[in-house]
């Protein structure tokens, strides 16, 4: 009789094929299935040679090949050709099986997939995976969710291939039902892109503001991955900025064009923010400057005549060393606003997440690594119910601590016409978090004077709403609140 493979796998492009060479490296016997058959034969033939690996050519192969219940991983493109591969799947599989979307799948998807299998008496599970074509081969950052009765069946598999901690944790854990793990992987994302727009607002400010070469921001994105910012993304950074055009011979990152792209995970965690009545302006602001660099073209022409000339002298040595702080405390604030993110949502869809947990799958792994993920495991342990990291000891004494610091680089940057949208919001989210009054007041006051929309009073009890005649033609009849 033929050996069974423990795990099968659908999707031979970069992260299927690295999760199965980490899955076989492992222990493991994986089978594989790509529509394209003729990417199975090569694969098997070459990165796969003399491994533990069984290539199908078809979905009733890959499922006889499969000990049971079947386990099967879909990695392809998310949405429709997730449906359809789930469809084709369906006659060829037995009740008690288990499917595992372990691709950037809309949550909502994730929540409808999960009920949908169940009603056919399959297992579901949405899993984000981090780490990218590296992490997928040495050890991703994975966050399971979907059907509980699954997690068993695949739970020695994914902590085996994940990352692990200094202590040896895995960087896996069951996140929660149904579109938990899916949630919990966009809202990384959405972070992702937080992170990434502060560090290229300080690169922005090095480069323009105070004219350093990529030699010099190399060494000191290098210094600042040995403190307190040690992390991937910062690491990447000053590697990025040692490489040299093989055309030119200019540092590589002068010659790339200055538009980037976007695969919708930041919006979708913008929109979560939105449907969740939850504010999280420093991610949105990462997208929308995403957004803003589009339009090449246009800020080409607009730097032709909305021209600003600066004669604002900077202390280079002070400016960096005041940049540290400013994009540490304002990492903080983005991380913050993901966390009260994920404690909304967890309200919304009744989901238990342990924040934690969710740190300590994040803590290696996967894009948004970092030294300071130890610290918001710390203070999650230590409070569960903490409301904001920003009122953890440790982080409320880096903040107030790096204020001084922050508010100079923001006040540069603008003297010096140079945007830095998503550290500037998150300045202005701490300062909105901390006051105590804030305009709202008056903003209730418009909408009850134009639409009867109705406010609340400070000398009476919360969720007793009222209407004021503003006018003389204003009627009595007030029009239905909404309470974010």
């Amino acid at each position: 009789m033929a050996k069974k493979a423990d795990i099968g796998l659908i999707g031979l492009a970069v992260m299927g094929e690295n999760l199965i060479l980490n899955m076989e490296s492992k222990g493991f016997t994986v089978a594989c299935f790509n529509r394209t058959v003729e990417k199975v034969d090569a694969f098997v033939n070459s990165r796969g040679a003399k491994k533990n690996i069984i290539g199908c050519h078809t979905l009733k192969e890959l499922a006889d090949s499969l000990k049971k219940p079947r386990r099967i991983m879909v990695m392809v493109k998310a949405g429709s050709a997730v449906d359809q591969t789930i469809e084709s799947l369906l006659p060829v599989l037995e009740k008690g099986d288990i499917i595992i979307d372990g691709g950037n799948s809309h949550f909502p998807d994730t929540i409808r997939r999960t009920q949908y299998l169940a009603e056919k008496g399959l297992r579901f599970i949405g899993s984000g995976v981090s780490g990218g074509e590296e992490g997928a081969l040495l050890g991703p950052a994975i966050m399971p969710g979907g059907d509980a009765k699954a997690w068993p069946y695949v739970k020695d598999i994914f902590q085996a291939i994940s990352a692990k901690t200094d202590k040896g944790e895995p960087c896996c854990a069951w996140i929660g039902p149904d579109g938990a793990g899916h949630f919990v992987k966009m809202v990384h994302n959405g972070i992702e892109y937080g992170d990434m727009q502060l560090i290229c607002e300080a690169y922005d400010l090095m480069f323009r503001g105070l004219g350093m070469s990529a030699k010099e921001m190399q060494k000191v994105f290098a210094k600042w991955n040995k403190g307190v910012l040690d992390s991937y993304l910062i690491d990447i950074t000053q590697e990025i900025l040692k490489v040299s055009d093989s055309e030119t011979g200019k540092p590589l990152v002068d010659v790339i064009l200055d538009t980037a792209g976007q695969k919708g995970t930041g919006k979708w965690t913008s929109t979560a923010g939105l449907d969740l009545g939850v504010g999280i302006p420093q991610i949105a602001e990462a997208v929308f400057a995403r957004c803003l660099s589009a339009i090449k073209d246009e800020r080409v022409a607009a730097a032709k005549v909305l021209k600003y000339s600066s004669k604002t002298k900077v202390n280079k040595a002070l400016l960096v060393k005041q940049l540290e702080q400013a994009v540490y405390a304002s990492k903080i604030c983005s991380y913050a606003q993901g966390y009260q993110l994920m404690r909304a949502a967890a309200k919304e869809y009744k989901w238990k997440l342990n924040y934690g947990e969710i740190a300590l799958v994040w803590r290696q792994g996967c894009i948004i690594r970092a030294r300071f993920l130890g610290n918001i495991r710390d203070a999650f342990d230590s409070n569960p119910e903490l409301a904001n990291l920003l009122l953890d000891p440790y982080f409320k004494k880096v903040v107030i601590n790096a204020q001084k610091a922050w508010r100079e680089v923001i006040k540069t940057a603008v003297e010096l016409g140079i945007p830095v949208p998503a550290m500037s919001t998150a300045l202005n989210y701490f300062d909105a978090y901390r006051s105590a009054r804030l305009p709202a007041n008056l903003l209730q006051a418009q909408r009850d004077y134009f639409g009867a929309h109705t406010y609340e009073r400070v000398d009476k009890p919360r969720g007793e709403f009222h209407h004021h005649i503003w006018t003389e033609s204003g009627g009595n009849t007030a029009a239905s609140t909404y309470v974010v």
